[in-house]
C-alpha cells in the first residue's frame, strides 16, 4: 500500500499547495536576505561616522577611507535594491499567484459538490470564501509571514554575533523582543472570539446586502424601503460596531507589546552607559549597539502590528477548510450506448430528518421517446428530472441509464449526455454568441450559428445594434423572456446530448413566443430520449408516455388517451384547464 505524503505541518496549517509551500520558504529567505542586506549602510554609516569624529579624539580624518566607504556605501545600496526587487518577486508576486490558485481550486471543488451543499449555505458565504477568505490568505502570505520568519532569524543572528561581542548589550537589545511576543500569543484567546464575531458580522450583513439588492423590486414595489432598510442598517451597524470592538481589543494588546518592546531602547542606553563608565566597553561598540536597537525594532513593531491577522487568517482558514472537507460527487466515465432511465424504488429528501420529496418511486422512461413528468405543484416532478442529472444523490434505491447506476458515472461525464431547457434561464454578461457557445466550447463559428438559426433566434439578434456580439448584461437583463428561452434551446441544439430535460420551457410565456419556442424544441428533441415537465397538459398530450406524480408517488402512467380513460387525477387536472381556457375578465 503506497505511503501517504506527509504533509508539512505549516503547509496545512495555511492550505497550501506543494509550490505555494516551496514558494513561501523562498520567499522567507528573500526577506532575510533583504533584512541583512540592510545591515551594509549601516555598517558604511558607522565606519564613517567613525572617520568623522577622529578630530575631536586628536586624530586626523582619513579621506582615502572616506572615498572607499563612499564607494561601498554606493555598492550597498545596489546590493539592498537588488535584495528588495528579488524580495518583492519572490513575496508578492508568488502570493498573488497561490491566491488565483487557492480561488480556482475553490472555484472546481465547489462545482463538483452535489447540490444538498448549496440548501445549507448561502451564496454570500461562498463568494467570501473565494475572495474575502483568499484576500486574507494572500495578505498573510504577501505581508506577513515572510516578513515574520525573516525578521525572527535576522533577531536570532543578530543577537547571536552580539552576545559573541558582549553578552550583557545582547540581552539589553532582546530581552524585550520574547516578552513582547508573549503578550500578542497570551491575547490570542480574546482576539480570537472578537475575531469570530467581527467575522460572523461581516457575513451576516453581506448576506443582508444581497438580499437587498435582490429584492429592491419588491421592496418599491410593495413600499417596504424603510422596514427593509432597516434591516440592512442594523447589520451594517451590528458589523460597524464588532469591528470598532475587535479593533480595540486588538489594538490594547498590540500598543501593550510596542511600548515593552521599546522599553528595550532605554534599556539598551542605560546598559550601554553603564557599561562604558566603567570602561567595559568602547565607544564605537556602543554606537553601534544603539544603531542595530533602532534599526531592529522597526520590522519588529511592524509584525506585532500584524500580529493579529494571523489569528484572523485563522478563521478565514477554518472556513475554508469547511467547504473543503465537503465531499464531492464521484464515479467513472463509461459509455452509455442505451438512454432508456429506470427509476428502482427511489426515496430522496432535501433536507435531513425532513419530509421525503420522493417516496419510492418505480418507474421507467424509454429511450428515443418522449416521456412527460405531470402533476400538482410539489409533487415532486422538477426533483425527478433533477435526480437524473445528479444534481443531488438518491437516499434508496437507484436511477439507471442503459441499466448503468449513474452513481457509478462522474457527474461531468454523466452531464456530457443530457441537455437542459430550463423556466428560469441563466445567461451570463458576455455576448450572445458566447452565451450560446457554452453549449459545446469546442463549436466552431458556423456550428454556433447555425444552432442559434435553429433556436429562431436570429429573429431578434438581426435587430440588435451588435449582432451575435450584442452584450447581454447581468443575466441577460435586455431580452425578454422568450428570447432568452431561445438562446437556452440553442445552447442545448448546440451541445447535441442524447438526452434532453425540458423543465416548464414554455410556462411563462406569451401564445407568440410559445409557438416561436415549440418551434425549436421540435428541432431539439428530433431522434432523443426527452423527459418533459409541464403544467399546461394540453403541450404533452402528444407525448409517448406521461407520468403523473402527486405528493412525490407515481399516481399514474400511460398515454394522454389511457390517462383520460381512467377518468383518474390527470383527467381531473386536463379537464380543470380545458375549462379554464373559456374564463375571462
Amino acid at each position: 500500500m503506497p505511503k501517504t505524503k506527509k504533509i508539512p505541518r505549516l503547509q496545512d496549517a495555511l492550505m497550501l499547495t506543494d509550490k505555494g509551500y516551496k514558494d513561501l520558504k523562498v520567499a522567507i529567505a528573500a526577506c532575510t536576505l533583504s533584512n541583512f542586506s540592510m545591515m551594509i549602510p549601516a555598517i558604511v554609516m558607522i565606519q564613517a561616522i567613525v572617520e568623522l569624529i577622529k578630530p575631536f579624539m586628536g586624530e586626523s580624518i582619513s579621506w582615502q577611507k572616506m572615498w572607499i566607504l563612499f564607494a561601498a556605501g554606493i555598492i550597498g545600496a545596489i546590493i539592498v535594491f537588488l535584495c528588495n526587487k528579488n524580495d518583492y518577486k519572490k513575496t508578492y508576486v508568488v502570493s498573488y499567484m497561490e491566491s488565483e490558485n487557492a480561488r480556482t481550486t475553490l472555484a472546481e471543488h465547489i462545482r463538483k459538490l452535489p447540490m444538498s451543499v448549496f440548501n445549507s449555505k448561502d451564496l454570500s458565504e461562498l463568494t467570501t470564501n473565494m475572495m474575502g477568505d483568499v484576500s486574507t490568505t494572500e495578505h498573510v502570505l504577501s505581508h506577513i509571514y515572510p516578513q515574520l520568519f525573516a525578521n525572527a532569524i535576522s533577531v536570532v543572528v543578530i543577537c547571536i554575533m552580539i552576545a559573541l561581542f558582549d553578552w550583557r548589550m545582547a540581552l539589553a537589545i532582546f530581552i524585550s523582543v520574547p516578552l513582547a511576543f508573549l503578550i500578542i500569543i497570551g491575547s490570542r484567546g480574546i482576539q480570537t472570539k472578537l475575531g469570530k464575531k467581527h467575522a460572523a458580522a461581516k457575513l451576516a450583513a453581506s448576506e443582508q446586502v444581497q438580499e437587498y439588492i435582490e429584492g429592491l423590486k419588491v421592496i418599491k414595489a410593495c413600499n417596504l424601503d424603510g422596514e427593509k432598510f432597516d434591516t440592512l442598517e442594523n447589520a451594517l451597524r451590528t458589523m460597524k460596531n464588532l469591528a470598532i470592538k475587535f479593533e480595540f481589543g486588538t489594538g490594547v494588546f498590540v500598543t501593550g507589546a510596542q511600548v515593552v518592546l521599546q522599553a528595550g531602547v532605554g534599556l539598551t542606553v542605560f546598559a550601554g552607559v553603564s557599561l562604558l563608565s566603567g570602561g567595559q566597553i568602547e565607544l564605537i561598540p556602543m554606537l553601534l549597539c544603539l544603531l542595530i536597537v533602532t534599526r531592529i525594532y522597526g520590522p519588529i513593531i511592524t509584525e506585532l502590528t500584524l500580529l493579529p491577522e494571523l489569528l484572523y487568517h485563522q478563521i478565514a482558514i477554518k472556513r475554508m477548510r469547511a467547504l473543503m472537507d465537503y465531499k464531492p460527487m464521484e464515479g467513472a466515465e463509461m459509455t452509455l450506448r442505451d438512454y432508456n432511465i429506470n427509476f428502482e424504488s427511489v426515496n430522496f429528501h432535501y433536507n435531513k430528518g425532513g419530509e421525503e420529496t420522493i417516496k419510492n418511486i418505480t418507474a421507467s422512461i424509454p429511450a428515443n421517446s418522449i416521456t412527460a413528468l405531470v402533476g400538482p405543484s410539489g409533487s415532486g416532478k422538477s426533483t425527478l428530472s433533477r435526480l437524473i442529472a445528479r444534481f443531488w444523490d438518491v437516499d434508496k434505491g437507484r436511477i439507471t441509464i442503459g441499466g448503468t447506476d449513474i452513481k457509478s458515472l462522474d457527474p461531468e461525464h454523466l452531464m456530457s449526455y443530457m441537455s437542459f431547457v430550463f423556466q428560469d434561464v441563466v445567461l451570463f454578461n458576455d455576448t450572445i454568441y458566447n452565451n450560446i457557445r457554452i453549449g459545446n466550447m469546442n463549436a466552431s463559428r458556423e456550428e454556433v450559428l447555425a444552432a442559434a438559426k435553429a433556436a429562431r433566434c436570429d429573429e431578434f439578434v438581426k435587430k440588435l445594434p451588435d449582432g451575435y456580439e450584442t452584450i447581454l448584461g447581468e443575466n441577460g437583463s435586455t431580452l425578454s423572456g422568450g428570447e432568452r428561452q431561445r438562446l437556452s434551446i440553442a445552447r442545448a441544439l448546440l451541445k447535441d446530448a442524447p438526452i434532453v430535460l425540458l423543465d416548464e420551457a414554455t410556462a411563462s410565456l406569451d401564445p407568440e413566443s410559445e409557438a416561436s419556442i415549440q418551434q425549436a424544441i421540435g428541432v431539439l428533441i428530433e431522434g432523443k430520449t426527452v423527459i418533459v415537465i409541464a403544467h399546461r397538459l394540453r403541450t404533452v398530450a402528444e407525448a409517448d408516455k406521461i407520468i403523473v406524480l402527486e405528493n412525490g408517488q407515481v399516481i399514474e402512467e400511460g398515454t394522454h388517451e389511457e390517462l383520460i380513460d381512467k377518468k383518474g387525477l390527470y383527467n381531473k387536472l386536463y379537464t380543470i384547464q380545458q375549462q379554464s381556457l373559456g374564463w375571462s375578465v
